[in-house]
């Protein structure tokens, strides 16, 4: 999941990020990353569904 990263380098990271958003904003920056992912995946799953939805009326038109 981290590629190359070694425990000491993940440590770094996040001390860094405590060090710069503070205890308080990392519980509201992670619930604000994973409101947009789920949005993301959420609209990718339409865009799918409506080219499903297009490729059978396609199919069905040439077939007439």
């Amino acid at each position: 999941m981290f590629g190359n990263l070694g425990a000491g380098e993940i440590l770094l990271i996040v001390l860094v990020i405590l060090i710069l958003f503070g205890s308080k904003k990392i519980p509201e920056l992670a619930q604000g990353i994973g409101k947009g992912m789920r949005e993301f995946k959420k609209a990718l799953n339409d865009v799918q569904e409506d080219i499903k939805i297009s490729d059978k009326k396609d199919s069905t038109d040439e077939k007439k």
